[in-house]
């Protein structure tokens, strides 16, 4: 069943084009994903669907009768709402039910609650109230008496998507939903939406996410679409093929110009028929023959300061606010090529350590030891605040003319601006023109420009498409200094960092080996671990402290004892089993990241790696789920 259909759609500004007769449509229950590079209109795609933004041609519907939900930017919510108030703006005769209870429930009026009771009664409306504190709690929003207008950016994006979540809609439409949540919660999000029903469509960069969520691709490339049936795997390759289709189809069309270009140039009358048709077949065949296709790939041999043998050095480093506790007595010696990827929840105090390292934070307690050949280049999350009358290059030139490469080279700005996917007819637009995920790219090249043997960068994905992303990946890879990133984006984390900073809070920062997918597998079968012995402590306690003739029975327990029972043989059986067979998915699982994260991985590999990792997460769905439920059973 079609439930969107978009027809020969045109949008521009002026003389710029974003898009041009573009065709596609949504099935009931997909769940697609829009990609492309930044500046290529994704978001004001999204707006012209649900009427936003006028297009200039062609028409938009929407099957009858559906609910659409779309995550807004956080400055479109209302700042005087409390997050309840909020989150629970709709028209929905349910939410509406649940809100009134609480309301009166809140305000202790005995009639109200009374009254409201019946009425959620009737709607069946009882587990959204569940559902709703549960997506409140994983998003860590549980104060919800909180105004809207206090919350910092990162909790108001939590806030707008908490809030289209709730709805339970037929079609929901999501732009970056994973921009600002952190590593557990994006995982949550992943099976949330997994489960769904919904149909879905989505902009977003996480290269998990639309591996594991998406079976459909919507790729927006020189003003028009190309619709691919399948995960992100299944994408890069037929992607591949495409580029490689087309690079033939120019290189045909580049031997037809050359033969027709010198008929051309005897300046034939064009009289005949024949005459004029061969004529209008020169120009259609130069405007293919002068395509080109951009290839997202950047090895700069850049020439940097050598590091000298004193780096960076934390001694028994301290930092409090207060009473809340940031780091606790850390030391550490940074060797060459040191690679470190940063994680743990939001205000665990990630980005308060970086600052520490540079020297913007002062320290609590204990010292940090600079060497003098450090040279550092930091990249923030802070949106750069450009003069309007800039132009892009003189922003690049205002840093260096050019970067020092080896053997003697340089590259210019101009050069490097092209490298990073601004192509020359971009180089002397005004900044204000550029859309934030380019205002972004721009900054982080400006750090890179410095020409850093030490670089830190705190969330550098965010807003950032998945071929720049590609770009800077290439670039890291070459880059012969230290790096400390700080990232939710799991898939470039596995490709850039070989250990891992984990803040647990309360001022606790643990050193691990190994990329992420690893310490996120140990981190689940930790859960497991104890989830079965909380499952089994009640038990145990009770035929060590008490016997039934001892103590007093509550009416409670003679609930539970109705609901708990005891497992037979081969439920104990399948018990056992079960921890084995999540242990091999998840060692399967951690393979198939790393195959999909590997650069030099076959088209093939990668397809095959996809499909599989797809499959495996589903098994090992099924199998915690399962093992919880019998874990609950004595």
């Amino acid at each position: 069943m079609n439930y969107l259909s978009v027809e020969e759609i045109t949008k521009s500004y002026g003389e710029r084009v974003l898009f041009e007769d573009l065709t596609f449509g949504i099935d009931q229950g997909q769940k697609a994903a829009i990609v492309a590079k930044n500046g290529m209109g994704k978001t004001t795609l999204l707006r012209c669907l649900l009427g936003n933004e006028s297009v200039d041609e062609g028409r938009i519907v929407f099957r009858k009768g559906l609910r659409i939900a779309f995550m807004q930017q956080s400055d479109e919510l209302d700042s005087n709402h409390t997050i309840f108030e909020e989150v629970f703006s709709h028209d929905l005769p349910e939410l509406e039910a649940v809100k009134a209870y609480n309301k009166a429930m809140s305000e202790n009026d005995e009639e109200g609650i009374t009254k409201t009771f019946e009425a959620v009664t009737e709607l069946n409306a009882w587990d959204i109230e569940v559902k709703v504190n549960q997506i409140l709690s994983v998003l860590q929003l549980e104060n919800t008496n909180q105004l809207v207008g206090t919350l910092s950016g990162g909790q108001k994006k939590r806030v707008a998507l908490a809030k289209v979540l709730i709805a339970e809609p037929d079609f929901l439409i999501l732009d970056e939903p994973t921009n600002h949540l952190d590593l557990d919660m994006i995982e949550w999000l992943e099976e949330y939406l997994c489960k769904s029903n919904s149909t879905i469509l989505m902009v977003t960069h996480d290269r998990y996410f639309l591996e594991v969520v998406c079976d459909t691709i919507l790729e927006m490339d020189n003003k028009t679409l190309y619709k691919y049936k399948g995960n992100f795997s299944y994408f890069l390759e037929k992607k591949a093929e495409r580029e490689d289709q087309l690079l033939s189809t120019i290189e045909k069309a580049k031997n037809q110009f050359r033969k027709e270009l010198d008929w051309m140039r005897r300046q034939p009358k064009a009289r005949g028929t024949k005459q004029k048709a061969r004529i209008d077949a020169f120009h259609d065949t130069k405007k293919v023959a002068k395509q080109r296709i951009d290839k997202d790939e950047l090895e700069i041999p850049v020439k940097m300061e050598r590091l000298g043998t004193k780096i960076l050095e934390l001694h028994k480093v301290g930092k409090e606010f207060g009473e809340k506790k940031i780091l606790n007595d850390f030391s550490y010696v940074f060797k060459r090529q040191e690679r470190v990827g940063v994680v743990g929840n939001n205000g665990t105090g990630k980005t308060t350590f970086l600052n520490m390292l540079l020297g913007l934070e002062p320290l609590s307690k204990g010292k940090i030891v600079t060497g003098e050949t450090v040279v550092f280049g930091y990249y923030n999350q802070d949106l750069p605040d450009y003069e309007d009358d800039k132009k892009v290059i003189d922003v690049i030139r205002d840093v260096a003319e050019y970067i020092p490469l080896e053997k003697g080279r340089q590259m210019s700005a101009a050069q490097f601006l092209e490298k990073f996917l601004f192509p020359r007819d971009m180089h002397f637009n005004f900044v204000h023109k550029l859309s934030g995920g380019e205002k972004r790219r721009l900054k982080l090249m400006t750090v890179l420009m410095e020409n850093p043997n030490f670089l830190i960068l705190d969330e550098p994905t965010n807003d950032l498409d998945v071929f720049v992303m590609s770009v800077l990946e290439d670039y890291l890879r070459s880059f012969q200094g230290c790096l400390i990133v700080v990232s939710h984006d799991r898939y470039f984390m596995d490709k850039m960092v070989d250990h891992l900073f984990v803040f647990k809070g309360e001022g606790e920062l643990k050193d691990i080996t190994g990329n992420y997918t690893a310490y996120r597998s140990e981190q689940q079968k930790l859960a497991r671990a104890e989830k079965r012995q909380e499952s089994n402590q009640p038990s145990k306690e009770q035929k060590s402290n008490q016997t039934s003739s001892e103590r007093r029975v509550e009416p409670t327990e003679v609930a539970e004892k109705v609901v708990k029972r005891k497992l037979s043989y081969k439920e104990k059986v399948e018990f056992e089993s079960l921890e084995g067979d999540m242990e091999k998915l998840e060692t399967e699982k951690a393979k198939l990241t790393e195959i999909l994260s590997n650069p030099e991985a076959s088209n093939e590999d990668l397809m095959k790696s996809g499909e599989r990792l797809s499959v495996v997460v589903s098994e090992l769905e099924e199998k915690e789920f399962r093992w919880l439920e019998l874990s609950d059973y004595e």
